[in-house]
């Protein structure tokens, strides 16, 4: 059952399960759901006024977590439109052909076509950009990874693929998953997404030694998350 503690302007939507435990448990999901899990016996009074003292940091888990959603505009993939590709623009040209090809030459992304329906296309291109991003990420990760030399970690497994609600993420058994979208944006803003998945693999929470580990891996990388932020909303 979903509940709802009201906080300022903003409303937090969380389920509440009971268990045997002797204090309250707040968890925010990386799809931004909320768990609370209290004490079998604890008033539900008693749990609205704990939970409101949390709402500040829950409230900021949540948008921690909605900056890794990406959000596509829609495309129509027809002349002139434009398309990003390691966060530069580039104006699409479509191009009747007898073989399909991609090209990003001179401020321009070539699609020569021997279909002009907007599916092929689309299948086309998305196939061009999982070719460059499997050497772009790739790449990136063999540049960044000695800096976790000290932590002893083991080259990940690198897996690409679309994902509607996080650029990135890794697995307990240290595989590291990146979006499609990724290859749309600057490089430092790819560094940064894969040193935050590196970084995870040694502090798994946002906790502040997770914190402390990126800044020391990425002083900027507030700039570089600001500039995925804004060159894919």
């Amino acid at each position: 059952m979903q509940h709802f503690l009201e906080f300022g302007s903003k409303t937090i939507e969380f389920s509440l399960d009971y268990q045997e435990r002797k204090t309250m448990g707040v968890k925010v999901h990386p799809d931004t759901s909320v768990q609370v899990i209290a004490p079998v016996n604890a008033p539900e009074h008693e749990v609205f006024k704990k939970l409101k003292v949390k709402a500040p940091w829950i409230l900021k888990q949540i948008d921690h977590f909605n900056s890794f959603r990406p959000t596509t505009p829609l495309r129509k993939f027809i002349s002139g439109e434009t398309h990003l590709y390691l966060g530069r623009q580039y104006r699409l040209k479509i191009i009747p052909a007898e073989q399909n090809i991609v090209k990003a030459y001179r401020g321009q992304l070539c699609i020569y076509s021997t279909n002009s329906n907007k599916s092929v296309l689309e299948q086309q291109l998305n196939k061009w950009y999982k070719q460059k991003a499997l050497k772009v990420f790739a790449e990136m990760l063999e540049e960044v990874l000695p800096k976790f030399k000290k932590y002893n970690i083991s080259k990940p497994e690198l897996t690409i693929r679309s994902m509607s609600k996080r650029w990135g993420s890794c697995t307990p058994n240290g595989k590291i998953i990146l979006n499609l979208e990724l290859i749309k944006a600057p490089k430092g803003s790819i560094e940064y997404v894969i040193i935050h998945e590196l970084c995870h693999l040694i502090h798994h929470g946002h906790t502040k030694a997770f914190f402390d580990l990126q800044n020391q891996m990425l002083p900027d990388w507030k700039k570089w998350k600001d500039r995925l932020e804004y060159c894919l909303a």
